[in-house]
């Protein structure tokens, strides 16, 4: 009995070992070398490494400097033994250079991954070390974690091809054109309030300012004066661009042969939806990204609920603002335009029936929410030709 016991607790110990060994063997990284990024304005620090370990290879190169890199990756494959045709694996965080540095190691057969910097795993002490070595090496860590099948430890961005981000151009000038206009805006306001004298933003600002009096009837100082002009210059050069910008938008022209074109076209048939939210919507999120459900539609904006849960302890604390936020700003516009437009809709319905008796608070909270249903539904309706409940289609269009 005791050698049949033995037998059987070496059998166990050899099925576990067996194991142990498959899940290490499946778990393991290969014969790849790793490359991590860490890109500044001047200077870009790169890290090489070839799987989890403390021999990580760290250099300094000038930022943009692409035949330095490809000679320190043919080093770096040469002092970890590697064969010159070894398979390269780098990634780097999405940021100010966009993707064009994704787009040249792809051309030159590397393996890379743009991150997302906001998903990065990071120790929670509020005083940890940072530096770019420390960070180069968490991000060679992580890399050699996603090659072995862990997918939790960051989100890799979806990158677009040259035509679909050149595509968002028009409408994101549009935007920071608008932007700058509302600066400019609140100077004007600003410089006014300072004198006291309010005055209304019309075609004939300059002829109020020189007519405008003070408290005790002196006119606006000269220096103040000027710098209202300034201003005023600058606001007239904004509102020509934006017509022009409006006026390139509109002569746009719609291929049905294309996904973007579709969308666009399809979008437009709604009431509510003109042709800035059919361009931003197509251009941005719809017409290259591969979307699989509802909840991830609306992650991909930052429209979905960040919960707080822990132990007895469970709170809302809003939306998690993680996403498109072109397409995020965008929605709360199409939402507000679909209550007016849309009324007799199921969606707009709901949100009189939950927000629309509350107070102002309560009915921006309610948009949100109505931003995220109408997103859902719109991306239904070009996607599967599923018409919102009670929705009301053009006659033009259809």
């Amino acid at each position: 009995m005791v050698a049949t016991l033995h037998a059987d607790i070496t059998q166990q110990v050899d099925v576990t070992m067996q194991t142990m060994t498959r899940r290490s063997e499946s778990s393991a990284v290969g014969i790849h070398l790793l490359v991590a990024f860490e890109l500044g304005q001047q200077w870009w620090k790169v890290g090489f490494a070839t799987g989890f370990g403390p021999r990580q290879r760290t250099r300094r190169i000038a930022a943009g400097a692409l035949d330095v890199l490809a000679t320190e990756v043919a080093r770096a494959k040469a002092s970890y033994g590697l064969p010159a045709d070894a398979p390269v694996v780098s990634c780097y965080e999405a940021g100010r250079d966009g993707f064009w540095l994704h787009r040249y190691l792809t051309a030159q057969r590397i393996q890379n991954h743009v991150v997302d910097s906001a998903s990065i795993e990071v120790n929670r002490r509020a005083r940890r070390t940072k530096t770019d070595r420390v960070d180069l090496g968490g991000l060679l860590n992580l890399l050699a974690r996603y090659l072995g099948g862990d997918r939790r430890c960051w989100r890799v961005v979806r990158v677009p091809s040259m035509v679909d981000e050149d595509a968002r151009q028009l409408h994101r000038t549009w935007e920071t054109l608008q932007a700058d206009r509302t600066r400019v805006i609140n100077r004007l306001k600003a410089t006014l309030a300072t004198q006291g004298v309010q005055l209304r933003i019309t075609a004939a600002f300059l002829e109020q300012v020189v007519g405008a009096r003070l408290w005790d009837g002196s006119p606006i100082p000269a220096g103040a004066r000027e710098r209202l002009t300034r201003d005023w210059r600058q606001l007239e050069g904004i509102d020509a661009q934006l017509t022009e910008v409006r006026t390139r938008r509109a002569a746009l022209p719609v291929d049905r042969q294309t996904t973007t074109g579709r969308y666009v076209q399809g979008l437009q048939t709604l009431r509510a939806i003109g042709p800035g939210g059919a361009w931003v919507l197509a251009t941005e999120i719809f017409g290259w990204r591969e979307i699989r459900n509802g909840r991830q539609l609306g992650a991909l904006v930052g429209l979905v609920p960040a919960l707080y849960q822990s132990g007895e302890t469970q709170r809302d604390r809003g939306i998690t603002r993680a996403g498109n936020d072109h397409v995020r700003r965008m929605m709360v516009q199409l939402a507000w335009g679909w209550l007016r437009w849309q009324p007799s809709s199921a969606l707009a319905q709901w949100y009189q029936r939950r927000f629309g008796g509350g107070g102002g608070r309560m009915r921006r909270i309610g948009i949100v929410a109505l931003a995220r249903k109408l997103l859902v539904a719109l991306w239904r309706y070009v996607d599967a030709g599923v018409v919102p409940e009670g929705a009301m289609v053009k006659a033009a269009a259809t």
